[in-house]
Protein backbone atom coordinates (compact mmCIF):
# COMPACT_ATOMS: atom_id res chain seq x y z
CA UNK A 1 0.00 0.00 0.00
CA UNK A 2 0.90 3.76 0.01
CA UNK A 3 2.86 5.98 2.00
CA UNK A 4 0.97 6.13 5.37
CA UNK A 5 2.56 9.59 7.50
CA UNK A 6 1.78 10.13 11.32
CA UNK A 7 2.12 13.91 12.09
CA UNK A 8 0.17 16.43 14.47
CA UNK A 9 -2.24 18.29 12.42
CA UNK A 10 -5.12 21.17 13.01
CA UNK A 11 -8.47 18.47 12.72
CA UNK A 12 -7.70 16.78 15.44
CA UNK A 13 -11.06 18.15 16.81
CA UNK A 14 -13.10 16.71 13.42
CA UNK A 15 -11.12 13.32 14.16
CA UNK A 16 -12.53 13.57 18.12
CA UNK A 17 -15.93 14.65 16.52
CA UNK A 18 -16.35 11.56 14.81
CA UNK A 19 -14.99 9.53 17.44
CA UNK A 20 -17.59 10.88 19.76
CA UNK A 21 -20.25 9.60 17.98
CA UNK A 22 -21.45 6.10 19.49
CA UNK A 23 -22.84 4.57 16.51
CA UNK A 24 -19.76 4.81 14.30
CA UNK A 25 -18.57 1.58 14.66
CA UNK A 26 -21.94 0.15 14.09
CA UNK A 27 -21.63 2.06 10.80
CA UNK A 28 -18.31 0.53 9.31
CA UNK A 29 -18.93 -3.63 10.74
CA UNK A 30 -22.36 -3.45 8.80
CA UNK A 31 -20.44 -1.53 5.95
CA UNK A 32 -18.10 -4.51 5.69
CA UNK A 33 -20.77 -6.92 6.36
CA UNK A 34 -22.70 -5.89 3.78
CA UNK A 35 -20.68 -4.98 0.60
CA UNK A 36 -18.13 -8.20 1.89
CA UNK A 37 -15.38 -5.57 2.18
CA UNK A 38 -12.48 -5.95 4.75
CA UNK A 39 -11.67 -2.06 5.03
CA UNK A 40 -13.89 0.95 5.86
CA UNK A 41 -13.05 4.46 6.93
CA UNK A 42 -14.38 7.75 8.04
CA UNK A 43 -12.08 10.54 6.26
CA UNK A 44 -11.28 14.16 6.61
CA UNK A 45 -10.88 15.45 3.20
CA UNK A 46 -9.65 18.92 2.46
CA UNK A 47 -7.95 20.38 -0.67
CA UNK A 48 -4.78 19.36 -0.04
CA UNK A 49 -5.24 16.93 3.27
CA UNK A 50 -7.01 13.27 4.03
CA UNK A 51 -6.97 12.18 7.30
CA UNK A 52 -8.28 9.10 8.36
CA UNK A 53 -10.87 9.57 11.61
CA UNK A 54 -12.47 6.57 12.31
CA UNK A 55 -11.62 3.07 10.45
CA UNK A 56 -12.49 -1.07 10.46
CA UNK A 57 -9.92 -2.80 9.15
CA UNK A 58 -10.18 -6.60 8.77
CA UNK A 59 -7.68 -6.70 5.92
CA UNK A 60 -4.63 -5.91 8.26
CA UNK A 61 -4.61 -2.64 5.77
CA UNK A 62 -2.51 -0.82 8.21
CA UNK A 63 -4.52 2.71 8.29
CA UNK A 64 -5.97 3.91 11.98
CA UNK A 65 -7.46 7.15 13.41
CA UNK A 66 -5.18 9.84 12.56
CA UNK A 67 -2.89 8.76 9.88
CA UNK A 68 -2.65 10.74 6.77
CA UNK A 69 -2.30 9.78 3.06
CA UNK A 70 -1.16 12.28 0.32
CA UNK A 71 -4.66 13.47 -0.99
CA UNK A 72 -3.58 13.12 -4.75
CA UNK A 73 -3.13 9.27 -4.28
CA UNK A 74 -6.47 9.26 -3.33
CA UNK A 75 -9.91 9.12 -5.22
CA UNK A 76 -11.20 11.48 -2.14
CA UNK A 77 -9.63 14.13 -3.77
CA UNK A 78 -11.76 13.55 -7.16
CA UNK A 79 -14.81 12.99 -5.06
CA UNK A 80 -14.52 16.48 -3.30
CA UNK A 81 -13.95 18.25 -6.32
CA UNK A 82 -16.54 16.65 -8.67
CA UNK A 83 -19.52 16.02 -5.89
CA UNK A 84 -20.07 13.05 -6.92
CA UNK A 85 -19.47 9.25 -5.94
CA UNK A 86 -16.22 7.05 -6.99
CA UNK A 87 -18.03 3.10 -6.57
CA UNK A 88 -15.63 0.56 -8.76
CA UNK A 89 -16.85 -3.25 -8.75
CA UNK A 90 -13.76 -4.36 -10.17
CA UNK A 91 -10.76 -2.61 -10.77
CA UNK A 92 -9.41 -4.50 -13.97
CA UNK A 93 -12.81 -4.10 -15.79
CA UNK A 94 -13.21 -1.03 -15.23
CA UNK A 95 -12.55 0.79 -18.48
CA UNK A 96 -12.34 4.25 -16.22
CA UNK A 97 -10.00 3.00 -13.89
CA UNK A 98 -8.31 -0.06 -14.90
CA UNK A 99 -5.37 2.30 -15.68
CA UNK A 100 -5.43 4.49 -12.77
CA UNK A 101 -2.49 4.75 -10.15
CA UNK A 102 -4.50 4.57 -7.10
CA UNK A 103 -5.74 1.08 -7.13
CA UNK A 104 -2.13 -0.24 -7.83
CA UNK A 105 -0.80 2.03 -5.17
CA UNK A 106 -3.48 1.07 -2.42
CA UNK A 107 -3.72 -2.65 -3.69
CA UNK A 108 -7.58 -2.93 -4.14
CA UNK A 109 -10.07 -4.13 -6.88
CA UNK A 110 -13.34 -2.97 -5.18
CA UNK A 111 -13.96 0.29 -3.88
CA UNK A 112 -16.26 2.66 -2.61
CA UNK A 113 -16.41 6.33 -1.68
CA UNK A 114 -19.78 8.77 -0.90
CA UNK A 115 -19.08 12.08 -0.31
CA UNK A 116 -20.47 13.56 3.66
CA UNK A 117 -21.81 16.90 3.96
CA UNK A 118 -22.31 19.11 6.77
CA UNK A 119 -25.59 20.47 7.71
CA UNK A 120 -24.23 24.12 6.19
CA UNK A 121 -23.17 22.30 2.96
CA UNK A 122 -19.68 22.46 3.70
CA UNK A 123 -17.73 19.50 2.09
CA UNK A 124 -16.35 17.47 5.62
CA UNK A 125 -15.48 14.20 4.18
CA UNK A 126 -15.83 10.21 2.46
CA UNK A 127 -17.33 7.18 3.83
CA UNK A 128 -14.94 4.53 2.18
CA UNK A 129 -14.80 0.98 1.78
CA UNK A 130 -12.41 -0.83 -0.10
CA UNK A 131 -10.81 -4.75 -0.71
CA UNK A 132 -8.17 -6.53 -2.94
CA UNK A 133 -11.35 -8.71 -4.19
CA UNK A 134 -13.87 -7.25 -6.71
CA UNK A 135 -17.10 -6.87 -5.09
CA UNK A 136 -21.01 -6.10 -6.36
CA UNK A 137 -20.80 -2.52 -4.77
CA UNK A 138 -22.14 -0.72 -8.30
CA UNK A 139 -26.00 -0.58 -7.40
CA UNK A 140 -28.63 1.21 -6.10
CA UNK A 141 -29.05 -0.62 -2.38
CA UNK A 142 -25.34 -0.41 -1.59
CA UNK A 143 -25.02 3.32 -2.91
CA UNK A 144 -28.10 4.35 -1.20
CA UNK A 145 -26.87 2.38 1.85
CA UNK A 146 -24.13 4.64 2.04
CA UNK A 147 -25.69 7.69 1.57
CA UNK A 148 -27.76 6.77 4.45
CA UNK A 149 -25.03 6.65 6.62
CA UNK A 150 -23.20 9.50 5.21
CA UNK A 151 -26.26 11.83 6.35
CA UNK A 152 -26.96 10.24 9.23
CA UNK A 153 -23.12 10.87 10.12
CA UNK A 154 -23.57 14.42 8.73
CA UNK A 155 -26.42 14.95 11.26
CA UNK A 156 -24.58 13.70 14.66
CA UNK A 157 -21.46 15.53 13.23
CA UNK A 158 -23.74 19.00 13.58
CA UNK A 159 -25.17 17.33 17.02
CA UNK A 160 -21.56 17.19 18.29
CA UNK A 161 -20.42 20.70 16.85
CA UNK A 162 -23.83 22.63 18.70
CA UNK A 163 -23.02 20.59 22.14
CA UNK A 164 -18.93 21.58 22.14
CA UNK A 165 -20.68 25.09 21.45
CA UNK A 166 -23.25 25.18 23.87
CA UNK A 167 -21.00 23.67 26.43
CA UNK A 168 -17.81 25.73 26.00
CA UNK A 169 -20.95 28.83 26.11
CA UNK A 170 -22.30 27.55 29.37
CA UNK A 171 -18.53 26.96 31.02
CA UNK A 172 -18.10 30.47 30.14
CA UNK A 173 -21.18 31.78 31.71
CA UNK A 174 -20.46 29.65 34.43
CA UNK A 175 -16.99 30.78 35.11
CA UNK A 176 -18.15 34.42 34.88
CA UNK A 177 -21.12 34.64 37.18
CA UNK A 178 -18.93 32.33 39.67
CA UNK A 179 -16.49 35.35 39.49
CA UNK A 180 -18.86 37.79 39.80
CA UNK A 181 -20.51 36.15 42.75
CA UNK A 182 -17.54 35.24 44.28
CA UNK A 183 -16.59 39.35 43.62
CA UNK A 184 -20.29 39.83 45.39
CA UNK A 185 -19.38 38.28 48.34
CA UNK A 186 -16.04 39.30 48.93
CA UNK A 187 -16.86 42.96 48.72
CA UNK A 188 -20.08 42.73 51.27
CA UNK A 189 -17.94 41.28 53.62
CA UNK A 190 -15.46 43.81 53.64
CA UNK A 191 -17.99 46.60 53.75
CA UNK A 192 -19.38 45.13 57.02
CA UNK A 193 -16.34 46.32 59.01
CA UNK A 194 -16.40 50.31 58.10
CA UNK A 195 -20.32 50.11 57.97
CA UNK A 196 -20.04 48.46 61.73
CA UNK A 197 -17.60 51.76 62.64
CA UNK A 198 -19.83 54.00 60.87
CA UNK A 199 -22.64 52.74 62.80
CA UNK A 200 -20.78 52.87 66.30
CA UNK A 201 -19.63 56.48 65.53
CA UNK A 202 -22.63 57.92 65.31
CA UNK A 203 -24.28 56.57 68.05
CA UNK A 204 -21.41 58.09 70.01
CA UNK A 205 -21.97 61.40 68.68
CA UNK A 206 -25.38 61.01 69.33
CA UNK A 207 -24.57 60.54 73.10
CA UNK A 208 -21.78 63.13 73.56
CA UNK A 209 -22.57 65.76 71.41
CA UNK A 210 -24.99 68.56 72.86
CA UNK A 211 -25.08 70.49 69.48
CA UNK A 212 -28.19 70.56 67.55
CA UNK A 213 -26.97 70.10 63.45
CA UNK A 214 -24.21 67.49 64.84
CA UNK A 215 -27.25 65.33 66.57
CA UNK A 216 -29.28 66.26 63.04
CA UNK A 217 -26.23 64.81 60.94
CA UNK A 218 -25.31 61.96 63.57
CA UNK A 219 -28.69 60.86 63.28
CA UNK A 220 -28.88 60.72 59.16
CA UNK A 221 -25.08 58.95 59.11
CA UNK A 222 -27.10 56.27 61.32
CA UNK A 223 -30.43 55.88 59.48
CA UNK A 224 -28.35 55.74 56.29
CA UNK A 225 -26.06 52.99 57.89
CA UNK A 226 -29.31 51.15 58.09
CA UNK A 227 -29.92 50.81 54.74
CA UNK A 228 -26.80 49.83 53.77
CA UNK A 229 -26.56 46.99 56.57
CA UNK A 230 -29.63 45.97 54.47
CA UNK A 231 -28.39 46.15 50.98
CA UNK A 232 -25.49 44.83 52.26
CA UNK A 233 -27.45 41.60 53.44
CA UNK A 234 -29.15 41.61 51.14
CA UNK A 235 -26.51 41.48 48.53
CA UNK A 236 -24.78 38.81 50.48
CA UNK A 237 -27.45 36.03 50.26
CA UNK A 238 -28.05 37.04 46.78
CA UNK A 239 -24.41 35.75 46.58
CA UNK A 240 -25.07 32.57 48.32
CA UNK A 241 -27.87 31.60 47.09
CA UNK A 242 -26.53 31.95 43.75
CA UNK A 243 -23.17 30.21 45.10
CA UNK A 244 -25.16 26.97 46.32
CA UNK A 245 -25.35 27.67 50.15
CA UNK A 246 -28.79 29.20 49.80
CA UNK A 247 -31.03 31.21 52.69
CA UNK A 248 -29.55 29.41 55.80
CA UNK A 249 -31.88 28.98 59.18
CA UNK A 250 -30.98 29.36 62.58
CA UNK A 251 -34.89 28.56 64.37
CA UNK A 252 -35.51 29.54 67.90
CA UNK A 253 -38.98 28.86 69.91
CA UNK A 254 -39.76 32.26 71.61
CA UNK A 255 -43.30 34.29 71.22
CA UNK A 256 -41.39 37.16 73.55
CA UNK A 257 -38.03 37.06 71.99
CA UNK A 258 -40.11 37.29 68.22
CA UNK A 259 -41.86 40.19 69.41
CA UNK A 260 -39.22 42.35 70.59
CA UNK A 261 -37.20 41.62 67.13
CA UNK A 262 -40.24 43.03 65.20
CA UNK A 263 -40.51 45.92 67.33
CA UNK A 264 -36.70 46.51 66.95
CA UNK A 265 -37.45 46.25 63.41
CA UNK A 266 -39.92 48.97 63.78
CA UNK A 267 -37.51 52.06 65.87
CA UNK A 268 -34.99 51.08 62.91
CA UNK A 269 -36.99 51.89 60.22
CA UNK A 270 -38.58 55.24 62.28
CA UNK A 271 -35.21 56.56 62.18
CA UNK A 272 -34.79 55.87 58.44
CA UNK A 273 -38.31 57.48 57.68
CA UNK A 274 -39.28 59.67 60.75
CA UNK A 275 -41.76 61.43 58.33
CA UNK A 276 -44.10 58.40 57.79
CA UNK A 277 -46.84 57.30 60.14
CA UNK A 278 -46.56 53.67 60.46
CA UNK A 279 -49.38 52.09 62.37
CA UNK A 280 -48.60 48.36 64.32
CA UNK A 281 -50.33 45.48 65.94
CA UNK A 282 -48.33 42.92 67.07
CA UNK A 283 -50.16 40.13 68.72
CA UNK A 284 -48.14 36.97 68.94
CA UNK A 285 -49.73 34.48 71.48
CA UNK A 286 -48.42 31.00 70.59
CA UNK A 287 -44.89 30.43 70.00
CA UNK A 288 -43.52 28.44 66.93
CA UNK A 289 -39.74 27.63 65.63
CA UNK A 290 -38.42 29.97 63.28
CA UNK A 291 -35.43 32.07 62.09
CA UNK A 292 -36.09 35.15 64.21
CA UNK A 293 -33.31 37.34 62.41
CA UNK A 294 -34.20 36.41 59.15
CA UNK A 295 -37.59 37.31 59.78
CA UNK A 296 -36.84 40.44 60.64
CA UNK A 297 -34.82 41.13 57.57
CA UNK A 298 -38.17 39.92 55.80
CA UNK A 299 -40.29 42.58 57.92
CA UNK A 300 -37.41 45.07 57.11
CA UNK A 301 -37.66 44.39 53.35
CA UNK A 302 -41.14 44.60 53.13
CA UNK A 303 -41.57 47.10 55.27
CA UNK A 304 -39.14 49.51 53.07
CA UNK A 305 -40.41 48.54 50.38
CA UNK A 306 -43.65 50.01 51.72
CA UNK A 307 -43.02 53.35 52.40
CA UNK A 308 -41.05 53.94 49.30
CA UNK A 309 -43.70 52.84 47.24
CA UNK A 310 -46.68 54.06 49.50
CA UNK A 311 -48.35 57.12 49.92
CA UNK A 312 -46.39 59.63 51.93
CA UNK A 313 -49.90 61.29 53.81
CA UNK A 314 -51.23 57.89 54.78
CA UNK A 315 -49.51 55.32 57.43
CA UNK A 316 -48.49 52.12 56.47
CA UNK A 317 -50.04 49.39 58.38
CA UNK A 318 -48.32 46.40 60.17
CA UNK A 319 -49.98 43.34 61.62
CA UNK A 320 -48.44 40.46 62.75
CA UNK A 321 -50.59 37.31 64.29
CA UNK A 322 -50.86 33.67 64.89
CA UNK A 323 -54.35 32.52 63.45
CA UNK A 324 -55.53 28.64 62.76
CA UNK A 325 -51.84 27.16 62.81
CA UNK A 326 -50.10 30.06 60.55
CA UNK A 327 -48.06 32.74 61.66
CA UNK A 328 -48.51 35.99 59.35
CA UNK A 329 -47.06 38.99 58.67
CA UNK A 330 -48.62 41.58 56.83
CA UNK A 331 -47.70 45.04 55.53
CA UNK A 332 -49.88 47.56 53.89
CA UNK A 333 -49.58 51.04 52.21
CA UNK A 334 -52.03 53.30 50.30
CA UNK A 335 -50.69 54.12 47.19
CA UNK A 336 -51.56 53.46 43.16
CA UNK A 337 -52.04 49.86 42.63
CA UNK A 338 -49.32 47.56 41.16
CA UNK A 339 -50.14 46.55 37.57
CA UNK A 340 -50.50 42.82 36.57
CA UNK A 341 -47.44 42.46 34.13
CA UNK A 342 -45.30 44.18 37.32
CA UNK A 343 -46.63 41.82 40.05
CA UNK A 344 -45.81 38.80 38.12
CA UNK A 345 -41.64 39.93 38.19
CA UNK A 346 -42.03 41.68 41.85
CA UNK A 347 -39.95 38.57 43.48
CA UNK A 348 -37.64 38.23 40.71
CA UNK A 349 -33.68 39.23 41.42
CA UNK A 350 -32.89 43.03 40.46
CA UNK A 351 -36.20 43.68 39.53
CA UNK A 352 -36.86 47.08 40.64
CA UNK A 353 -40.34 49.18 40.15
CA UNK A 354 -40.57 52.68 39.71
CA UNK A 355 -41.08 54.68 43.15
CA UNK A 356 -41.09 58.35 44.16
CA UNK A 357 -37.49 57.41 45.46
CA UNK A 358 -34.43 58.07 43.51
CA UNK A 359 -32.59 55.31 45.19
CA UNK A 360 -33.95 52.45 44.07
CA UNK A 361 -31.80 49.61 45.39
CA UNK A 362 -30.56 46.72 44.13
CA UNK A 363 -34.20 45.13 43.02
CA UNK A 364 -33.08 42.30 45.84
CA UNK A 365 -34.95 43.05 48.80
CA UNK A 366 -38.32 41.18 47.74
CA UNK A 367 -36.24 38.29 45.90
CA UNK A 368 -34.53 37.80 49.37
CA UNK A 369 -37.68 38.40 51.28
CA UNK A 370 -39.46 35.61 48.98
CA UNK A 371 -36.55 33.16 49.61
CA UNK A 372 -36.65 33.45 53.10
CA UNK A 373 -40.51 32.64 53.42
CA UNK A 374 -39.64 29.23 51.03
CA UNK A 375 -36.90 28.75 53.51
CA UNK A 376 -39.65 28.54 56.80
CA UNK A 377 -41.79 27.00 53.93
CA UNK A 378 -43.74 29.49 53.71
CA UNK A 379 -44.88 32.08 51.27
CA UNK A 380 -45.41 35.70 50.40
CA UNK A 381 -48.99 36.84 48.85
CA UNK A 382 -49.61 40.27 47.22
CA UNK A 383 -53.13 41.87 47.40
CA UNK A 384 -53.40 45.06 45.10
CA UNK A 385 -56.07 47.27 44.75
CA UNK A 386 -57.10 50.79 43.58
CA UNK A 387 -56.96 51.68 47.69
CA UNK A 388 -53.86 49.83 48.97
CA UNK A 389 -51.29 46.95 48.87
CA UNK A 390 -50.74 44.48 51.49
CA UNK A 391 -47.84 42.13 51.47
CA UNK A 392 -48.55 39.05 53.34
CA UNK A 393 -45.77 36.67 54.84
CA UNK A 394 -47.36 33.42 55.64
CA UNK A 395 -46.06 30.32 57.57
CA UNK A 396 -47.09 27.01 59.26
CA UNK A 397 -46.53 27.43 62.99
CA UNK A 398 -46.36 23.49 62.97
Amino acid sequence: MGSITEKPHEFQADIDAVNRISIVPSILDVICQTTGMGFAVIARVTEDRWLACSTKDELSFGLKAGDELKIETTFCHEVRQSYKPVVIDHVDEDDTFCNHPTPSLYGFQSYISIPIYKKDKSFFGTLCALDPKPAKVNNSKIIEMFKLFADLLSFHLDAVENLEQKTAELKEEREVAELREKFIAILGHDLRNPLGTIRMCSDLLLHLSTDEKALKYASTIKSTSYRMQALIDNMLDFARGHLGDGIKLTKVKDCDSLKNTLEQVLVEIAAVAPDQEIKSTIDLKKSFLCDEDRIAQLFSNLLGNAIKHGDDNQPVEVKAYNENGYFKLAVSNAGDKIAPEVKKHLFDPFYRQDSKSSSGGLGLGLYISSEIAKAHGGEILVDSTEEKTTFTFIMPCN
